[in-house]
């Protein structure tokens, strides 16, 4: 072969090496939030299921708040104690009718949940405040998706969603939280709280079955910088509209590799996972994280 032949070899080869580069490079990097934690592999909503997810690198915390009896930010999903999630002096529990000491009688990390073959029990785990689950922070550079619940059904299970929204923000400037905490509900009652109350703070709108374009939604929601709908609801023109209107999409709860991948062919943001592990290691392995 003449030196002439391999010169343009050569160069061909280095050309379509910058080609993939740069396709590579325009893929865009989608993030983790590990959903309650990490609730495949730990129980969920407690201080070893965030460690879990923080030893792992996820890029964000998912995390659900209730409120006790003395105005106690608690990370429960649920706005009851039962089992298999916390097991107690009761069957069952309300949390606003409930002290943090009372609450603390229950265990959260004894049982686990059938729903998750994977998950591991830590007997003696008690549920952990905002303010502990904060105190993570200086552990990465991962936020916090701290979700409101809240219902107008049910106004007796909560205190206002003025004051629910003024407790989240001192624990948010306590631990000087502002750039990394974002703030969900499907109550938009609170996220209109919070943007008066601390414009800074990143809002999202949860949605399960709203079928409305995401702008939308995100402008119902004091014009929300994301929009967090049930994963069966993304489409590729859905995501497309929202980036366009400057929105991220942030769908939930997607645990499996063919959800994954609608997910990626639509362009979303990031994905909430109960398996955020197994999710960073299939979106690595696709150069997307």
């Amino acid at each position: 072969m003449k030196p002439t032949s391999l010169k343009y070899i050569a160069l061909a080869t280095f050309g379509a090496a910058i080609l993939l580069a740069a396709a590579l490079a325009e893929q865009p990097r989608i993030l983790v939030h590990g959903h309650r934690g990490a609730r495949a592999e730990r129980p969920e909503n407690t201080i070893p299921a965030f460690e879990y997810a923080i030893a792992h690198g996820v890029d964000v915390l998912e995390l659900d708040a209730s409120v006790t009896k003395d105005n106690v930010l608690v990370i429960s999903h649920d706005p009851m104690l039962h089992t298999p999630i916390c097991s107690g002096p009761e069957n069952n529990a309300v949390i606003r009718t409930l002290t943090l000491a009372e609450i603390r009688q229950w265990d959260c990390g004894k049982m686990t949940n059938p729903l998750f073959p994977k998950q591991q029990a830590v007997p003696g785990t008690r549920m952990p405040t905002l303010d502990e689950v904060f105190a993570l922070a200086p552990r990465g550079n991962f936020d916090f998706n701290l979700e409101t619940k809240i219902s107008p059904k049910r106004p007796e299970l909560t205190p206002s969603p003025e004051e629910f929204a003024r407790l989240v923000l001192e624990q948010i400037r306590k631990h000087k939280l502002e750039k990394r905490v974002i703030l969900q509900s499907f109550d938009f009652r609170t996220l209109v709280a919070m943007r008066k109350l601390a414009p800074e703070i990143r809002l999202s709108a949860l949605t399960a079955t709203d079928q409305r374009d995401f702008a939308a939604i995100a402008a119902e929601a004091a014009n929300a910088e994301i929009v967090s709908p049930q994963f069966q609801l993304v489409t590729p023109e859905k995501v497309a509209a929202a980036h366009k209107a400057g929105i991220q999409v942030v769908p939930w709860t997607a645990d499996k590799p063919a959800d994954w991948d609608n997910l990626i062919a639509a362009k979303v943001d990031a994905i909430i996972s109960d398996d955020p592990v197994a999710l960073l290691a299939y979106l690595k392995a696709k150069g997307l994280h």
